[in-house]
């Protein structure tokens, strides 16, 4: 299975755990495939709306551009969408975490699986607080 098609599967397990959990999320076409295209989904629930790049990897590191994501926060911001990046590492699930949590290797930014446990989320944690906030009526 090429690279390509894993990180679809990947995209495609994500946009159902939102769908599963009430979200309206839609997958970006060309994502990872076109150069105009800056990140994996778009997801919102309760007023706020989120840009999400997904990565998954059987190793305990990925390594993300410094390229992609600045022009994943510039699309953010002109969106007005709330940047988050959404990480599966084999036997882990996914894992969410904002882009400031990434950390700086020089040349790219990483997730490496080992720091990240204790800081980023599950599902639930990291978006199901944002059920209990302003938002709900």
């Amino acid at each position: 299975m090429s690279n390509k098609s894993k990180g679809s599967r990947a995209e495609r397990e994500l946009l159902q755990i939102f769908t599963d959990n009430s979200w309206r999320a839609a997958r970006v076409a060309g994502s990872g495939v076109n150069e105009n295209t800056f990140c994996d989904l778009i997801a919102g629930r309760y007023g706020k709306t989120y840009a999400v790049e997904a990565k998954s990897s059987k190793s305990p590191r990925i390594y993300i551009t410094k390229q992609q994501i600045d022009d994943f926060m510039q699309f953010t911001n002109v969106m007005g969408l709330i940047p988050v990046v959404a990480v599966r590492f084999n036997r882990e699930g996914w894992l969410f975490l904002k882009p400031e949590q990434l950390e700086d290797s020089g040349k790219n930014w990483v997730v490496n699986l080992k720091d990240i446990r204790l800081t980023a989320k599950k599902f639930g944690q990291f978006f199901e607080d944002e059920k209990d906030s302003e938002f709900i009526q």
